[in-house]
């Protein structure tokens, strides 16, 4: 039989600390399918960003994409359009068109009412909420009715002079 003398204490502490390594190992190991399942998954991350051809879109009309599972206007303004949203003094919810566009032949809002989520119907002037009547301009500002704020426009890039893509990445 050993004497006290023999005893390592040293050695005790290694198995200690090297049994414990092995047991976090272990619940990490145990708890890492949890973890990933709560990543997004594919088809969530491939609706993160729509892909847009501007190309395909004439001018004075709008071309709707879906992004995330809402509607998106894209409209690909008139000179005449453009002109007439100059004048932001009358809107309810005051913004200008530059700073709601990045260039001014293009306008990307999202086609949702910002009154009760309807979504609204394109017009020669804008856009009218056939629910309760708000009344959206060429830019996506609310004139009238009780839509308490404008169009929201989502992030967007231009990719190249034909294409944009909404959404980050």
């Amino acid at each position: 039989m050993a004497s006290d003398k023999d005893i390592d204490p040293n050695r005790r502490d290694f198995l200690g600390k090297a049994t414990a390594a092995v047991g976090a190992v272990g619940v990490g190991g145990a708890c890492w399918p949890f973890i990933s399942s709560m990543n997004p998954s594919k088809d969530v991350k491939a609706k993160a960003t729509s892909l847009v051809d501007l190309g395909s879109i004439p001018k004075g009309k709008t071309h709707t994409v879906e992004w995330q599972g809402k509607p998106v206007f894209v409209v690909h303004r008139t000179d005449e359009m453009i002109a007439d949203m100059d004048d932001s003094s009358t809107k309810l919810d005051p913004q200008d068109d530059k700073d709601r566009v990045q260039k001014p032949e293009w306008l990307v809002v999202l086609g949702v009412c910002t009154h009760l989520g309807c979504v609204p119907n394109r017009t020669d002037k804008g856009w009218n909420c056939p629910c309760h009547g708000s009344v959206y301009d060429n830019s996506g500002r609310v004139v009238r009715g009780p839509a308490p704020t404008n169009l929201i426009v989502p992030h967007y890039e231009f990719i190249d002079e034909k294409k944009i893509i909404i959404g980050k990445a």
